[in-house]
């Protein structure tokens, strides 16, 4: 179980991140317990789905992002990867919008300040994933335990009615409370850690036999129903909590910082509040930490492509603090509630967008073999879809009537705008869902590409540029060089270009003491290959710019490989003496062999 242990505690994190607290706020100090039930049925859900996304991660050795792309057209990818972007930067702006608040609340710092420093939140993050999986998860593991204590010492002083908690286990729902019930639904059964867990269980060495992943899959689903009911047990305290101080005292907490404040002196202890703020500002860190790695998982996953962790960060990070920083500016404090609330509504907006691929995946027998879903699990996964789906073009009616109703003039537009995007949507959404039955699903390797072992050509190097630059390097360069062109009968380019300040602005004119001695240099290294029956050309090109020189003299003589010395440097030293070899690789599409001394 240790072994095991793990991924799903990362991702129950978006489980009681701070757009769940505003939702269970908002719940509880408005419909006292009527919607607890809600928060039950969530994590029923929840359950089923990451389990299906740690099966298939499992079985297939793939996440849910990359099965998307190997099985979807690149459109269709492409709007799936847009829109579950979206959903991050709406799961970023709540952690933005809880730290600052917890730092506002704790350490009365301006909540607009606040929300500035959460930009530092990057820097943790990055120092924590150089430690390891291990140690993230232990810090995660740190962060949920010091909010389960915060909230049950908080219930135990809030001493709720049993009765009403049981009685808001039956399912009941309203106009009125729709709203806040997608929220909750959003809040709780986020799309962004599908993605997540069906990455994170490739994390342990599971092995490939069926019986040792039929064994992964037996204790990560152990796993997720351990971390998520965790995750039940803290929102069903935040709610409570609300509804046994607020609702019984008819003060709806309209926003965190009002709900912080009034908890000590409706309760009668001053530490209420603080245990609120503490657990607030864990739960805002702990989710952070993985909406990057959420983050990075998606763009990889769709699109292929890896950038740095840091501007992966800092991207997604200044998407969310623009906007949140824009309602504090204008409408002040009592913005970011109601921010919170539409944050996880976008959130539960994109859930089928994630949820009906992962159903499909995991019950179709050609990719999972016999770990394919039964019909029972496959038929609870669909209800679990039509739920979430049905709420949502239940919001979308109402919203939209209620946008264009309050549009005036403008109504005709508002109406145009929603009403093509809603079905646009929807048109893609049934496009998803009726697309295994129109074609053939490939195999179980799915993604793994088959590779033969085929005969491997051998290269030959008819043309060898070397690049020099007068120093130590340029021995170990033509060393390598001379190998090569000895063993293919090669000719030698041999390629100087001069930096100095007169070369810049004279160019091929230029004669200077250090131009001779640089032709000077050439002819002594031509004598010496010509030794070795070695064909020799020299150039001497003139430039500020190295790389550029080079890689035009590349183009002219269109070598079959360029051989080039690296000084080691980098950072600081990069900036202020120049860096010649990756521009030089990405001006060309020419193999590169780089030699540095020992």
């Amino acid at each position: 179980m240790l072994a095991f242990g793990g991924p799903a505690y990362l991702v129950s994190v978006g489980y009681m991140d701070p757009g769940n607290w505003a939702s269970d706020l908002a719940a509880g100090s408005q419909y006292e317990y009527r919607l607890l039930w809600v928060l039950v049925m969530s994590n029923a859900m929840a359950v089923l789905l990451q389990t299906l996304s740690a099966r298939l991660g499992i079985v297939t050795g793939r996440d849910l992002a990359q099965a998307c792309r190997d099985t979807y057209p690149r459109p269709v990818n492409l709007i799936l990867w847009v829109l579950c972007e979206i959903a991050i930067v709406a799961c970023d702006l709540a952690e933005v919008l809880g730290a600052a608040i917890a730092i506002n609340l704790l350490f009365h710092i301006p909540l607009l300040v606040a929300v500035a420093i959460t930009a530092l939140d990057t820097l943790l993050v990055l120092w924590l994933q150089r430690l390891g999986i291990r140690y993230l998860e232990a810090v995660i593991l740190g962060l949920i335990a010091v909010i389960a204590i915060c909230f049950g010492v908080e219930i135990w002083m809030a001493k709720p009615d049993a009765a009403g908690i049981v009685a808001g286990l039956v399912p009941r729902i309203d106009a009125k409370s729709l709203y806040i019930a997608i929220a909750m639904l959003g809040a709780t059964v986020m799309p962004h850690n599908l993605y997540l867990h069906s990455a994170l269980v490739q994390t342990r060495q599971i092995g490939r036999s069926i019986s040792e992943k039929k064994t992964a899959c037996r204790y990560n689903f152990l796993d997720s129903v351990v971390a998520l009911n965790g995750a039940l047990f803290i929102n069903a305290a935040i709610l409570v909590l609300s509804a046994a101080v607020f609702f019984r005292r008819h003060q709806p907490a309209e926003e965190i910082q009002q709900a912080y404040l009034l908890l000590a002196p409706l309760m009668g202890f001053a530490l209420a509040s603080k245990l609120f703020g503490i657990a607030l500002l864990c739960s805002g860190q702990s989710s952070t930490l993985t909406g990057t790695m959420a983050g990075q998982i998606v763009m990889e996953g769709f699109l292929n492509i890896r950038i740095q962790p840091w501007l992966r960060r800092l991207v997604t990070r200044s998407l969310a603090i623009i906007p949140a920083a824009a309602v504090i500016w204008v409408m002040g404090n009592s913005g970011t509630f109601q921010l919170l609330l539409l944050s996880q509504v976008v959130l539960n907006l994109q859930l089928p967008f994630a949820i009906i691929p992962l159903i499909q995946f995991t019950g179709d027998k050609e990719r999972m073999g016999e770990f394919a879903s039964g019909w029972k699990v496959r038929l609870a996964g669909w209800v679990t879809a039509a739920i979430v789906v049905g709420l949502n073009v239940w919001l979308a009616a109402q919203q939209i009537g209620s946008w264009a109703a309050s549009s005036g003039r403008w109504a005709p537009l508002v109406w145009a705008l929603s009403l093509t995007i809603s079905f646009g949507l929807l048109a893609l959404l049934v496009w998803i869902t009726l697309f295994p039955y129109r074609r053939v699903v490939v195999p179980a390797t799915l993604g793994l590409e088959t590779q033969t072992a085929e005969v491997v050509p051998v290269q030959r190097y008819n043309r060898i540029l070397v690049t020099l630059d007068h120093s130590p390097l340029d021995r170990l360069a033509l060393s390598h060089a001379a190998a090569l062109a000895g063993s293919n009968r090669a000719r030698l380019f041999l390629l100087h270009v001069e930096e100095g300040v007169t070369s810049q602005v004279f160019g091929q004119d230029a004669s200077t003491a250090e131009v001779e001695a640089g032709r000077r240099y050439l002819d002594e290294l031509v004598e010496s290959l010509g030794e070795r029956q070695i064909d020799v050309e020299t150039a001497i090109r003139h430039g500020g710019r190295p790389s550029r020189e080079i890689a035009r003299y590349a183009r002219e003589i269109a070598p079959d490989l360029i051989v080039m010395g690296a000084h080691g440097h980098g950072g600081l030293k990069d900036l202020i003496f120049g860096n010649t070899i990756n521009p030089v690789r990405h001006a060309v599409n020419i193999p590169i062999l780089v030699v540095r001394q020992p």
